[in-house]
């Protein structure tokens, strides 16, 4: 014989199902990883007790303000990120959830993902290298060595201000002054060896790593100006680069009173 159960019975035995998947689901381990604001570093200066850039084979001036690289830190790819650090990272706007393969597309083993960065980087500074020094019209000049270096620090996005710091340290503003107008401006984005500026991720979150460094004005790839605008820090100008050149005119032009891109 069965006995029947009452309603409420009923209703707890077919909620333990639903109970359990509930909990399943906040605490099981999602694709993601959550991503915050970085350190930022000043490639006219050092960081972490080296010089960033280093110029040998041709005159280099002496430079003041600041022209800073921003970066992003995020949980590694073997780090348990559940439902309720998702939605904790939906609704902070100091953090933000990404995609684990837009955040690690090489892989999930940690040393093979360190060798894919440190590659993305020592490319990075070879295309900036080449990039600033054709700018300049020195790309044949074979006396002139550039050394990059920043340490703990991989992938491509420093390109940009790696180009920006090699012509302000050669150049400045070609008129005498500083590239940087003796600000501090931060920035980000890939360079190619013929001065395309490419896009890069976590932007919102570069912004707020610059703002708290200091930084007034902020460079960014054009594409991705409504990203840079969704967190943007009270006081941070954004300034819209899609090449080398422009980002160059925009800082002279900032400097001296001319027009400067908006997003």
């Amino acid at each position: 014989m069965f006995s029947r159960l009452t309603r409420p019975q009923a209703l707890a035995v077919c909620a333990l199902p639903v109970v359990a998947l509930i909990a399943a689901a906040v605490f099981a381990p999602l694709p993601f990883s959550v991503a915050q604001p970085g350190s930022t570093a000043n490639v006219l200066g050092s960081f972490k007790g080296s010089q960033v850039i280093t110029i040998s084979g041709a005159p280099v001036r002496r430079t003041t303000g600041q022209l800073r690289m921003t970066t992003i830190v995020a949980t590694g790819p073997d780090a348990h990120v559940s439902l309720g650090n998702v939605i904790d990272g939906w609704f902070a706007t100091d953090r933000a959830v990404m995609p684990r393969d837009a955040v690690y597309p090489s892989g999930n083993n940690v040393r093979e993902i360190e060798r894919h960065n440190v590659e993305q980087m020592k490319q990075s500074q070879d295309a900036a290298t080449r990039a600033a020094l054709g700018y300049l019209g020195l790309g044949k000049d074979k006396d002139i060595k550039v050394s990059l270096k920043l340490a703990d620090i991989g992938g491509p996005s420093a390109g940009l201000l790696f180009s920006l710091g090699i012509i302000d340290k050669l150049h400045g503003d070609g008129k005498g002054g500083d590239l940087s107008g003796g600000r501090t401006i931060a920035g980000t984005g890939t360079i190619s060896p013929d001065g395309t500026v490419g896009a890069v991720g976590g932007v919102s979150l570069k912004t707020q790593a610059a703002r708290r460094d200091g930084a007034t004005v902020f460079l960014v790839p054009k594409a991705e100006c409504t990203d840079a605008r969704a967190e943007l820090p009270k006081g941070l100008r954004l300034v819209p680069v899609t090449t080398l050149k422009g980002a160059v005119d925009a800082l002279t032009a900032l400097e001296h009173g001319g027009s400067v891109p908006s997003c």
